[in-house]
């Protein structure tokens, strides 16, 4: 466990409030740079591996040295588009429980007794949580010690025992493979010991990271070696329905109630708008791919929302909340009352999340047209390509997009 800190200004939260709090299609841009700020610390649990549902962990590993600013703003801007990848696929008809950690390593800030390594979240299913830690780094010289960022990797963080769970490390760096005391013979030796694949990404040429043996690196732990671009700009490509996303990304945020102590509701509520808001900054396909996401069956709070504790424990779960720890606006509602209030929170969310997923049907069909001679060597790409087939091996099914009769497509292809 660690304790996150957040850093959220106020005017931001006071506008975004006023302005999500309503149903409008008009987004109002939040500038705080000069506004006060407060912080809020809240900890970050470990999610386990689940004993009901099958298991998909990813951890990655990501190279924070002086040269990977590009390699960071990716991860930053993609984070909602790996999830939208991973939230197509089921196993038996159910769907995983999606857990992500993320490392860094290469920093000379870290300290040298632990290899210039940090774990900056252990597998966790609050992925608004991992967004803002992503948004948190920062890059610095050092040594990048790959070996000895996957032993970590492997023995700190809680792995699934299940062989048919899918278990994948994502590392990504631009040096030799080599570096570092630990060998990475060893620490993919290992990875394949316990059934979890190490895929390779080197930021640079392909060729340059086989001869630094990032592919001998991935074929030893039944990976996948790729190159990427590591300072290529993620595109945005406008679509007719961009708007519409946008406005409903925004308002499902009003269909969480969160539970717990007043700062922890304080924090999960804040945090969410948080990440809309970095989502935003780094463009449109971000901050459509994070709404998108908000409505997919991966994007799941059951441990500070009652609309998804309910819909996983039951409602034997509201039980089990401290009356104090309700939202104000349940805390005087017997408990039919309550569960009445939290049915209705959960069909206002169903019928946003239908829309957002109608929409976002269209979009990618559109997009598809508009794609298919641009070039595919960013980290999220890297990671999409892969975990795809990987998925497939693993015996999960995915969902495959559902063809749609675009009549916005259409007018707009006349109009041009």
């Amino acid at each position: 466990m660690r304790r996150a800190a957040i850093l959220l200004p106020v005017l931001s939260i006071l506008l975004v409030g006023l302005v999500f709090g309503q149903t409008q299609k008009r987004v109002i841009p939040i500038n705080a740079a000069d506004a006060e700020s407060i912080e809020i610390t809240i900890e970050v649990k470990p999610t386990p591996p689940s004993k009901d549902r099958p298991n998909m962990q990813l951890a990655i590993l990501l190279d924070t040295s002086n040269s990977m600013d590009g390699l960071i703003n990716q991860a930053k801007s993609q984070l909602w588009t790996i999830i939208n990848q991973c939230s197509k696929a089921s196993y038996n008809g159910q769907v995983p429980n999606l857990t992500i950690a993320v490392f860094e390593y290469g920093n000379d800030r870290l300290p040298a007794t632990e290899g210039y390594i940090r774990q900056v979240l252990p597998f966790t299913n609050d992925l608004d949580a991992v967004s803002k830690e992503l948004f948190s780094l920062t890059t610095n010289g050092g040594e990048e010690y790959c070996g000895t960022v996957i032993e970590k990797a492997i023995k700190r963080l809680d792995w699934s025992d299940n062989p048919n769970d899918y278990k994948a490390i994502y590392i990504a760096g631009n040096e030799p493979f080599t570096q570092g005391q630990f060998s990475y013979k060893e620490a993919c030796s290992l990875a394949r010991s316990n059934n979890i694949i190490v895929n390779t990404i080197h930021c640079g040429a392909y060729d340059t990271g086989i001869q630094g043996m990032w592919q001998h690196g991935a074929s030893l732990a039944s990976g996948q070696y790729l190159n990427i671009n590591q300072d290529r700009k993620v595109v945005h490509i406008a679509t007719p329905y961009d708007d519409d996303l946008t406005r409903l990304g925004s308002e499902i945020n009003e269909t969480y109630v969160w539970y717990g102590t007043a700062r922890e509701q304080n924090h999960y509520r804040q945090n969410q708008i948080a990440q809309d808001r970095n989502a935003g900054m780094m463009g449109g396909m971000a901050r459509l791919s994070r709404s998108s996401a908000k409505a997919s069956k991966s994007y799941r709070n059951t441990k500070n929302d009652l609309v998804d504790a309910i819909e996983e424990e039951g409602v034997k779960k509201l039980g089990e909340v401290k009356s104090e720890e309700l939202p104000k606006a349940m805390q005087g509602m017997d408990q039919d009352e309550q569960v009445k209030f939290v049915k209705e929170q959960k069909a206002k969310r169903e019928s946003i999340r239908n829309e957002i997923a109608n929409l976002e049907t269209k979009r990618q069909a559109f997009l598809a047209k508009k794609r298919k001679d641009q070039a595919k060597d960013t980290l999220g790409d890297a990671i999409t390509i892969t975990i795809i087939d990987q998925l497939k091996i693993n015996g999960f099914k995915i969902e495959v997009p559902v063809e749609v009769n675009n009549d916005k497509d259409k007018q707009e292809q006349a109009s041009e």
